[in-house]
This record gives C-alpha cells, structure tokens and sequence, in this order.
C-alpha cells in the first residue's frame, strides 16, 4: 500500500528483515533505500552480529539519503548488557534537495511498519549519528 503524501510502498523484505534483527538479532544493523522507480523502501545492505558501529557509519553513502536500524549493545551503570534499537534518519546537508525531501516525507510512514524502534535520530552530518551521541541516547 503507498502512502499517500510521497508514493512510497515499503517492501514486505523490510519488515521481515527488521523482525529478525529484533527478535534473534540477525544482523547489526540494516541500511534502507528508496527505490524511486518501484516507489517503494528497499533493504540495501544488512550488517552482520560481528560489524562495529564504525563499519555502519562506513556503509552510509556521503551524498545520499537513507533510513537505518542499528542495534546497540552497551553495558549501563549498574553494570547490566542492555541493547536498543535506534532508527537513524540519514540526510546528508549534500544529498539532493528532492531526495531529501521525499525522504522526509516518508519517513513516519516507514517506522510505523517497523514495531519496536526505541530511539529515533535524525542526522545531516556523522557527528550527529557519532557513537557518543548513540551513547548518549541509549541510556
């Protein structure tokens, strides 16, 4: 089903892809795009259990938008191994206006299929999705 306001379907491989990092920890992280010509989000590239947040960071394109899941590991204060799941809105200040703003527009759409986000980013630089802002956030 597309939505509405920008066109955009999101693929049934999201979901289940989401699903697996959730609940058996599949992947690290996944990497989103927006199909333009199928009008639908597509999964792009999926992180082995294995990659650092460096390689995440790595794997995003400098001038191009994207959506993202990264599941966090840390360990809080009192000791205990926590993990969260954070969706990154990635919006290079470089990327295409247009791309940026079909992005925008269907990124509520987006996260409503994905259950079980717990914090969400919004970055247009690698200093705002940087690991002491994921920290940050996580507790």
């Amino acid at each position: 089903m597309a939505n509405a306001a920008s066109g955009m379907a999101v693929d049934d491989d999201c979901k289940i892809k989401f699903l697996e990092l959730k609940a058996k920890r599949t992947y690290r992280f996944i990497v989103f795009k927006i199909e333009e010509k199928l009008k639908q989000v597509v999964v792009e590239k999926l992180g082995e259990p294995n990659l650092t947040y460096e390689d995440f960071s790595a794997s995003l394109p400098a001038n191009e938008c994207r959506y993202c899941i990264y599941d966090f590991d840390f360990v809080t204060a009192e000791n205990c191994q926590k993990s969260k799941i954070f969706f990154i809105a990635w919006s290079p200040d470089t990327a295409k206006i247009r791309s940026k703003m079909l992005y925008a527009s269907s990124k509520d759409r987006f996260k409503r299929n994905l259950d079980g986000i717990q914090v969400e980013l919004q970055a247009t630089d690698p200093t705002e999705m940087g690991l002491d802002v994921i920290r940050g956030r996580a507790n």
